[in-house]
């Protein structure tokens, strides 16, 4: 009987090819991309939520734009360039420096309203029914049936839906939990 050898192993040898160095490269080039595409567009914006329970919240949310609370009230405020708020529960007041009109969005349930005032007031209600009240400037709703604007001392009713109830306020209508401040 003759005796098997072990098979003989030869050393691997690397052979360069011009195919496999752009295939590699083309793969490599995408991994980069899709990479930096998730570090610049992941990041998450940044949210503050405020909530009051038995007293009132007075804060700047922005350099020129202040807000104040009334007692079980919640919001959430989203740093994006218009700032934006969205009003979940209670009341909020809205004060504005002159230069910083246009630069503030508040959503309240699927309205919209656009800040080109300096002060305004929004009560929600649990029956889907809302109220504002400007105190100086102007402001847009945008709902379904439309945009209206809402000028300086005129007060109104909204919903996802319509505006109702437009009249002239006075200053007592304005952020009514706020009296003496």
């Amino acid at each position: 009987m003759q005796e098997s050898k072990p098979p003989v192993i030869e050393p691997y040898s690397f052979v360069f090819s011009w195919r496999r160095l752009l295939i590699h490269s083309t793969i490599m080039g995408v991994c980069i991309i899709l990479g930096l595409m998730t570090w610049y567009f992941g990041k998450p914006p940044s949210v503050r939520f405020y909530e009051t329970k038995s007293e009132e919240l007075t804060t700047k949310i922005a350099p020129h734009i202040n807000m104040a609370l009334d007692v079980r009230s919640s919001v959430a405020v989203k740093e994006s360039q218009p700032l934006q708020v969205e009003l979940f529960k209670g009341n909020v007041f809205f004060s504005t420096e002159s230069n910083s009109s246009n630069q503030l969005e508040v959503k309240v349930g699927n309205a919209l309203i656009k800040d080109i005032g300096t002060r305004f007031s929004i009560e929600t209600q649990k029956d889907g029914n809302h109220h504002i009240a400007v105190a100086e400037g102007q402001i847009k709703i945008h709902v379904s049936s439309g945009v209206y604007h809402i000028n300086a001392l005129e007060q109104a009713d909204f919903d996802d839906m319509k505006i109702s109830k437009h009249t002239l306020a006075s200053e007592r209508d304005i952020a009514p939990w706020r009296v003496g401040q």
